[in-house]
């Protein structure tokens, strides 16, 4: 029998996974340390944006339009290596691949990501029951299915749940339902104003919702037929789409003795991105424990914007301390129909369950000037403040397109901890086309507000 001889490469950095952590990992890496040799390894043969997946089944009609181009790492001469990596041998500082090669490192970033969280229902595994895999051929099959299906069930109604529920519903004749537990959809994200505003837009689409529900069962032969819920009410389902959230890669970190949080399941790392147990080795993204940029407690969030964030934080450390994380503030968006929503820091609940006495700052206005401009849209802002010290806590946006951005800047403020009294002194640069008034402007006015109280 012919043994394959492992063949061995050396790169002074080795990343492995290649998503919203690895890819700008590697390429941070060139651009902070350009006379160092970089690889990147990864399983996919083609690398998914992760939060455009829910586009592919509406807006977007294949998977091939939402894919990141592997362009970015030749331009960047980072070496592409497909494959597993099934081994660390920190001792060696090496990394060993499924197809037989192994690679040596000088320093390493682990950006494993995350994969579908498995519910424990009887009948999971029935045909044509889809948890969200980032997998090109995967998402193909899953998008003929849902073509053809007359009754789709959506298990969980955070973002992803109720983006596929929104795609799924477009061009389509079929009937659509998003089962939730919690009273709200996007209820971990938004305040009550705000998921009932997403509530009222799913349901105009033609959307059933059922909040404060709980699928026990998934029933039928081999392939699904319905669903039964905690009641006993039964659904009819020619798919099910599950949505509701995902777990760390940490098997790989475990095998290499890296530890996880108790909590988190996820990679323990310090503030520079490096792992506790071993100074060579750092970790980003989602396979990664999070901290609360507020109380600095662990936190669950698993978003791409704070993956690529700690992947610019590894790779500037990785031969001299140049960065230091913050800890996760938490910035959300996503549109429905029309509507966008957007928020950034905690929610009203998050800060009165976390003891803040708070101060808010209300308003509404068209984000252009006059409303006559094409684009028109009110806007409604909400942004909340301590009253301790006036320094803003949180904001919620929901309104026209512009609302992305608007939570973006809100970030920003919660980030240099601005108070009510320094937003509200915001220099902005309007324009009637594009923004709203500046006598009204979106961030100014409800902090004003919001000081008048302080």
């Amino acid at each position: 029998m012919e043994v394959k001889r492992r063949e061995m490469k050396k790169a002074d950095v080795v990343v492995i996974g290649g998503s919203a952590g690895g890819i700008p990992a590697a390429v941070g890496c060139r651009r902070r340390y350009p006379e160092k040799s970089v690889i990147l390894i990864r399983e996919e043969e083609q690398v998914l944006i992760p939060c455009g997946i829910p586009y592919i089944f509406g807006t977007l009609g294949s998977p091939e339009k939402n894919l990141i181009p592997d362009t970015l790492l030749e331009n960047n001469s980072i070496e592409l290596i497909k494959g597993k990596a099934e081994e660390i041998d920190r001792g060696r500082k090496t990394v060993s691949i499924t197809e037989g090669d192994t690679v040596s490192y000088d320093k390493l970033i682990l950006a494993t990501g995350s994969s579908p969280l498995a519910l424990p229902i009887p009948g999971i595994d029935k045909k044509n029951v889809f948890p969200i895999k980032k997998d090109v051929k995967y998402l193909k099959n899953m998008l003929d299915v849902i073509n053809k299906a007359k009754d789709i069930i959506v298990i969980g109604g955070g973002f992803i749940g109720a983006e596929f529920a929104d795609e799924c519903k477009k061009n389509r004749d079929n009937n659509v339902t998003i089962v939730e537990m919690l009273p709200h959809c996007l209820q971990l994200a938004f305040d009550d104003e705000l998921c009932i505003e997403a509530e009222k837009v799913l349901t105009e689409r033609g959307i059933k919702i059922l909040t404060n529900k709980t699928v026990k069962a998934i029933l039928g032969d081999k392939q699904v037929s319905k669903i039964r819920l905690a009641s006993g009410q039964e659904l009819k389902a020619d798919a099910v789409i599950i949505g509701v959230g995902a777990v760390p890669n940490t098997e790989l970190a475990k095998k290499a003795g890296l530890r996880v949080g108790s909590s988190t399941k996820a990679i323990l790392v310090d503030r520079y991105q490096r792992t506790i147990e071993d100074p060579d080795i750092f970790a980003c993204g989602d396979c990664v424990a999070k901290v609360s940029f507020f109380s600095g407690r662990p936190t669950r969030i698993m978003l791409a914007s704070i993956a690529t964030g700690e992947a610019r934080i590894a790779a500037a450390n990785l031969f001299e301390t140049r960065y230091l994380g913050l800890g996760g503030v938490g910035v959300f968006s996503t549109k429905l129909g029309d509507l966008s929503f957007g928020a950034a820091g905690l929610t009203e609940r998050q800060a009165k369950q976390d003891g803040y006495n708070i101060v808010l700052g209300e308003s509404t206005a068209v984000n252009r000037h006059p409303g006559s401009m094409p684009g028109a849209a009110s806007t409604k802002v909400k942004l909340m403040f301590s009253k301790d010290n006036g320094v803003m806590v949180g904001g919620e946006a929901l309104g026209g397109v512009c609302v992305g951005e608007l939570s973006n800047v809100i970030s920003a403020c919660i980030q240099h901890r601005m108070t009510a009294y320094e937003v509200s002194l915001f220099q902005m640069g309007t324009h009637p086309a594009i923004t709203s008034s500046p006598m009204v402007y979106q961030q100014a006015r409800p902090a004003e507000i919001a000081a008048g109280k302080l």
